[in-house]
């Protein structure tokens, strides 16, 4: 089915041509920007793993976007389509200690993973942060994983990181919330329902090398990043291989 079709048949937003993660200039770049903000609790003590907190990430992007403030009518909702009528921006900052407590009083939701917190905020004008969130720091979210990722439990959605790519945690966190941001808009409504209702359950794994070009030229959605951070524009970072998607190939 094509994404004409899935647009046309089921009312969900399709990913195409007018992509907000194309890398060339289009004419939702004309529109003003905005970005979504996450907060990942980093503790000198006892820091999250790698590989949780990117599928926290994700899901909390998919918590955002289905929260009631975000629907039509919602406090939320003006911003959330502002956001996604232009380039889908999103940073990840870090937080610990007083700072995360001052982050938890501003409008958001904090989702929890196995061990990490991410806490995510309504979109925001790209130079219009709040100040409790504008001094947190981008860079020092360098997490690792303890031990390698165990092997994803099958039927559940997996969002494959390019094995290629380097990057660091807070970026790879938002190439997941992309991945999977751009799994959501090809659902349909029952498969959007039906993994709703299991909590967003999904994995973050890294491709193995020999098949990356198998998942990314395999019509599934594909992030392709604009190259505003660490990585060329166009790069293609993520793979999102929702068993629903995969089923219509």
């Amino acid at each position: 089915m094509s994404t004409e079709d899935t647009q046309a048949h089921t009312g969900v937003p399709a990913v195409g041509a007018d992509s907000p993660f194309r890398p060339e200039r289009i004419a939702r770049d004309e529109a003003p920007q905005f970005v979504l903000p996450l907060v990942v609790r980093i503790e000198k003590t006892g820091p999250p793993a790698r590989t949780d907190a990117l599928e926290t990430a994700a899901r909390a992007v998919l918590v955002l976007l289905t929260d009631e403030r975000s629907a039509d009518g919602g406090e939320w909702a003006e911003a959330v389509r502002d956001w996604q009528d232009a380039r889908i921006r999103k940073v990840v900052r870090r937080a610990r200690g007083a700072e995360w407590r001052k982050a938890g009083t501003l409008p958001g939701v904090t989702v929890r993973g196995g061990a990490s917190e991410v806490r995510v905020f309504p979109p925001v004008p790209l130079d219009g942060w709040p100040k409790e969130l504008a001094k947190l720091q981008v860079s020092g979210t360098e997490l690792d994983d303890p031990e390698p990722a165990a092997p994803a439990e099958p039927g559940l959605p997996v969002l494959w990181l390019n094995p290629d790519v380097e990057m660091s945690a807070g970026k790879a966190m938002a190439q997941a919330g992309h991945g999977a941001q751009l799994a959501w808009w090809e659902l349909t409504g029952a498969e959007r329902a039906a993994w709703r209702d299991a909590g967003f359950r999904l994995a973050v794994r890294t491709a193995p090398r020999e098949r990356w070009q198998e998942l990314s030229a395999s019509g599934l959605p594909v992030v392709r990043d604009a190259g505003f951070t660490e990585i060329a524009p166009g790069s293609c970072t993520v793979v999102a291989d929702h068993p629903a998607l995969r089923a219509r190939l």
